[in-house]
């Protein structure tokens, strides 16, 4: 009897440590939840045993007690691990086809519907977040009160701030004293990275941010979302503003469709309000406008894999692999109508690094929009990209897929080994060897726009904003700035020109007296971008 209470007494205690330090959900279905009992059961039987072989005074006595707690810690044990293992198997994809495969529904569409032609990619989010990083902890250590104290989190958010694509990562504490320092003041604000300008600046908030992942004891944001929320399985936090600026936590709450443990299904979005701590749950359906990631894009790419691989039952995606599809092994975002999409190709299960098409997916959404686009994988074009400048040993960051003249187009930027954007690079998806590169997003398109004309895949240079114009050459000018040679050129009739050296080695042969025909900007700047020209 004295063992049976002790067991039960310890067992009592030791689950209550371990839910008040792992905090798992109180929910069957939660992986965590089982975990957290076995391990409860564990501590509680040792201590048991513990106890026992003190009490007891025999030998005899003694074995047997320990035997009769071990056979109860093997027996309990047992009997955790197999629903646990059982549970996981029953929640997999033999056993569920149709739920795993109907978590997503993807529409056809033509690629000019959902990407509509760009007639400049000075406005286009090519930043990677490490680059949002980089950049994030510089505008930091500008801040001298601030940067001893506090660190910028490395969880950066891709938003829609106002239909313009923004990178936003809340203040975190720099560890525990510093916690402690500074808990009654809270967290100042947040790092907003512009990925257009490449810019970063710190936001001030109008109240302190109190709730943060790095923050302890009823401030820590799990802890806090837990004291009300205690079944929920709490998918990810994700840190927002609203157009007003105002902080928030996104918390996906994850419910699974292939009981007990599989096929996680977003039912529930908990927003929790970053500076007062105010929560509140409602469904996916009914998110605030606002709000521009409810699925993580892990989760969506799995979406999708199993939508493409289980169309023709499981056993198909497992030996036969007929018309078996699955997302490349990335992805990016782009802001689309003030929602932000993830993007990413499709690619056979046999991949031979080439893709299908592209999918773009709603992350508030979960709306699916499909492409058919046979050409390269985002990898390979960023190999392409990089092959350009080898001499210079750039890497690629993961693309993004433009519109360039009809053209299903990547372009990514190109960094050197501190991870500092130093060039970019047009790459198009269905020839990657057509490559053009530039100091500036500009410059690549012009490049590119050239490219595009030798080889006969730009029939239309109007809707590019782009014109042509017959001028005769009054001066021309070879001026180096930076190492990079720029050709001005004026005409009879007062107009300046100018055009990179470097995209097109021909200006050497003109001289004054020449007549060229230009394309180039419809613009009523003083001087004037050249694309190409026609002596």
């Amino acid at each position: 009897m004295f063992t049976f209470i002790c067991l039960i007494v310890s067992m009592i205690v030791s689950y209550f440590a371990v839910y008040f330090i792992a905090l798992p959900p109180i929910n069957p279905t939660s992986l965590g939840f089982w975990i957290s009992i076995l391990v409860s059961m564990v501590i509680a039987l040792v201590f048991t045993a513990l106890v026992t072989a003190i009490r007891e005074k025999k030998r005899g006595q003694e074995n047997l007690k320990e035997e009769r707690v071990v056979n109860i810690f093997f027996a309990l044990g047992c009997l955790i691990i197999l629903i646990m293992i059982i549970g996981g198997i029953i929640s997999t994809k033999i056993f569920h086809v149709n739920t795993y495969r109907s978590q997503i529904s993807v529409e056809n569409v033509e690629f000019a519907d959902v990407i509509p032609e760009s007639a400049s990619v000075s406005d286009i989010a090519i930043m990677d977040t490490e680059t949002a990083e980089i950049i994030g902890k510089r505008a930091m250590g500008s801040l001298t009160e601030l940067v001893s104290q506090y660190e910028v989190g490395e969880n950066y958010s891709t938003i829609s701030l106002n239909n313009r694509p923004m990178k936003v990562s809340c203040l975190e504490y720099g560890g525990l004293i510093k916690y402690l320092n500074n808990s009654s003041t809270g967290v100042p604000g947040y790092i907003q990275v512009d990925p257009v300008k490449n810019t970063a600046e710190f936001v001030k908030t109008d109240k302190p941010i109190q709730y943060v992942e790095s923050a302890i004891f009823s401030k820590d944001l799990y802890r806090h979302i837990r004291s009300k929320y205690l079944s929920e399985i709490i998918y990810d936090m994700y840190f927002e503003i609203d157009d007003s600026g105002n902080p928030y936590w996104i918390c996906p709450v994850v419910k699974h469709m292939a009981w007990p443990f599989g096929a996680e299904e977003i039912t529930d979005v908990i927003i929790v309000n970053a500076c007062d701590g105010s929560m509140e749950k409602v469904t996916v359906a009914n998110v605030p406008q606002w709000v521009d990631r409810v699925y993580d894009g892990d989760l969506l790419c799995d979406y999708y894999d199993s939508y493409g691989t289980l169309q023709s039952g499981f056993w198909n995606s497992v030996f036969g692999n007929r018309g078996c599809t699955v997302t490349t092994d990335d992805y990016g975002y782009k802001i689309i109508d003030d929602d932000v999409w993830l993007y990413t190709g499709v690619t056979s299960v046999a991949s031979d690094e080439s893709n299908l098409g592209f999918l773009l997916i709603n992350e508030r959404t979960r709306e699916a929009k499909y492409f058919l686009c046979a050409g390269a994988e985002e990898y390979s074009a960023m190999s392409a990209a990089e092959g350009m400048v080898q001499d210079l040993g750039y890497t690629a960051a993961f693309p993004s897929i433009i519109n360039i003249a009809g053209q299903p187009t990547y372009i990514c930027c190109l960094k050197d080994g501190s991870g500092l954007v130093k060039m970019y690079a047009l790459v198009n998806v269905t020839q990657y060897n057509l490559v053009g590169t530039g100091q500036t997003p500009t410059d690549a398109l012009k490049s590119y726009q050239q490219i595009l004309q030798a080889n006969g895949l730009k029939s239309n240079t109007a809707s590019d904003n782009l014109t042509e114009t017959s001028i005769t050459v009054e001066s021309i000018e070879f001026i180096a700035v930076s190492g990079d040679t720029t050709v001005y050129i004026k005409s009879t009739d007062g107009k300046c020109f100018k055009m990179a050296f470097a995209d097109n080695e021909e200006l050497i042969l003109i001289g004054e007296g020449d007549k060229l025909t230009v394309t180039h900007e419809n613009t009523d700047k003083p001087i004037i971008d050249i694309v190409s020209f026609v002596r």
